[in-house]
């Protein structure tokens, strides 16, 4: 499976189902940024382009029972992931099923700006002090729940490779139908690798007339060394 998706464009309570399974959650509802289409012009071409590849990876989907757990993959910075791994997380809401957005970015996490969120505490200090994450509901998703980053830890290559975040997985794999993991650039951390090793099932997201085919090609490679499964690739257009 590949898409192709244009980039360029103008401009609550968490539901009971996941507060009993994930308490505690935040107080304050987070709040899709206007860079996200999807939450605020659902006729827009590119939200058409979303539902389109949450549509393949729905026929893709492993039937276990468990969570789809799908994380977002690139080999460099600016590929447009962040963006990509919150649209889809808020279209996979959409259908009405329970939904979770992790940013597994520790390095330089932008989930808690896409979606307005606090961010002083999130995945990496869940993982540190060994307690369950503040989970954020997303105002007018009721199927929705955000786990931010945190604050850039010291070491987050080791968090990831933590019993603990596999627990988490884990978790989440009986909690939620759908878990979408956002991730550092494979070009530049091998934090990426790590979560993929983890979940298994990856989408390959590259930038039109910008990413090298060296290095997609290199991130193909290292991710298969992983054992993961590719299930799709997007190619972004700016």
């Amino acid at each position: 499976m590949s898409a192709e998706l244009d980039t360029n464009w103008h401009g609550p309570d968490v539901h009971p189902l996941i507060a009993k399974r994930l308490t505690p959650t935040v107080m304050h509802p987070a709040k899709p940024s206007a860079r996200l289409l999807i939450a605020h012009d659902p006729y827009d071409s590119r939200c058409e382009k979303i539902r389109g590849l949450r549509t393949e990876l729905l026929l893709r989907r492993e039937a276990h029972g468990e969570a789809d757990v799908i994380a977002l993959v690139s080999s460099d910075i600016g590929d447009g992931r962040s963006q990509l791994a919150a649209e889809l997380a808020l279209a996979f809401a959409q259908l009405g099923r329970p939904t979770l957005l992790v940013d597994a970015d520790l390095r330089h996490p932008s989930q808690h700006i896409l979606f307005n969120a606090a961010n002083q505490v999130g995945l990496a200090q869940a993982i540190e002090r060994d307690e369950r994450p503040f989970l954020h509901s997303v105002e007018g998703f009721r199927q929705l729940s955000v786990l931010t980053a945190g604050p850039p830890p010291d070491n987050p290559l080791e968090l990831l490779l933590n019993s603990r975040f596999a627990a988490m997985v884990a978790e989440w794999r009986n909690s939620f139908d759908f878990v979408i993991v956002d991730t550092p650039p494979i070009g530049s951390y091998s934090d990426g690798l790590a979560v993929a090793s983890l979940v298994r099932r990856v989408l390959a997201l590259c930038r039109a007339k910008s990413t090298p085919y060296r290095e997609n090609r290199d991130m193909l490679r290292r991710l298969s060394a992983m054992r993961a499964q590719v299930v799709g690739a997007v190619i972004n257009h700016f």
